[in-house]
């Protein structure tokens, strides 16, 4: 069976850069020629940089050389497995987001994969759009957010606790679901900065969501009612723009 399915051009989306403005970094690892080309062809549309390895040791010495912001590695591999590589990489200190690719289906081996420290699992056939789209989140929630050493983010009296995704405002918890608090995250992490909706639903909802801007109106509801209820309110609109959100005290 074919390790791919062939699928229809990418659709527009957002260029994603590295922090420093230059291009993505890929490092795609598989034994299979035909199916790394393909790869290699599809990411570049991107505009993004890629590398190919076709051993487990070639990719550990191509990663340390490259220093990829994302790899795409299959978990069977000629001399050692991507499970192994991984391992390496996570033991020299590289948390690269890693995309693992295999054949294998079985819910155990996708539990196994993100145990041992990758980020999501694509099993073969796959759409070469789908994994273009699963590395784009991935590289949006590592290399492109602007980490510090902190994992608080805290604008006003809000706060967001990157490590535990707890978040206060004034001291009281405040509870959210996966996507309410995604879409906070990206608003505390752009104070001030009036973002699309458009924006939005690309960094948000990414790969996983081909809704419309709707959705985007329904969720600042929702966050509105959780951080601004009783409160000075942080998240505005922008007629015809989008929204932004800053402190309480920025209003006075």
């Amino acid at each position: 069976m074919s390790a791919f399915v062939s699928s229809s051009s990418p659709a527009a989306s957002v260029p994603l850069k590295r922090a420093d403005g230059n291009a993505i970094r890929v490092l795609v690892v598989d034994d299979e020629r035909s199916l790394t080309d393909l790869l290699k062809m599809a990411l570049k549309y991107e505009g993004w940089e890629i590398r190919t390895a076709d051993t487990g040791r070639q990719a550990l010495e191509v990663a340390r050389e490259f220093r990829p912001d994302a790899i795409v590695l299959d978990i069977m591999l000629p001399d050692i497995d991507g499970m192994t590589v991984l391992s390496r990489l996570r033991a020299d200190g590289d948390d690269v987001p890693v995309l693992f690719l295999t054949a294998k289906d079985a819910l155990d081996d996708r539990i196994a994969g993100l145990t041992a420290g990758g980020d999501d699992y694509v099993t073969k056939p796959f759409s070469l759009e789908e994994v273009v789209a699963r590395l784009r989140a991935l590289i949006r929630r590592s290399t492109l957010t602007g980490a510090s050493d902190s994992p608080f983010l805290t604008i006003g009296d809000l706060t967001l606790n990157e490590d535990s995704h707890e978040v206060s405002r004034g001291g009281t918890p405040i509870e959210l679901t996966a996507t309410e608090y995604e879409l906070l995250r990206y608003l505390m992490r752009n104070p001030r900065r009036v973002l699309s909706k458009a924006q939005i639903l690309d960094r948000v909802w990414s790969y996983d969501f081909e809704g419309k801007a709707s959705v985007v109106e329904i969720y600042i509801s929702y966050l509105r009612k959780k951080i601004d209820a009783g409160r000075a309110p942080m998240i505005h609109t922008v007629r015809g723009a989008g929204y932004l959100l800053k402190s309480a005290e920025a209003m006075v």
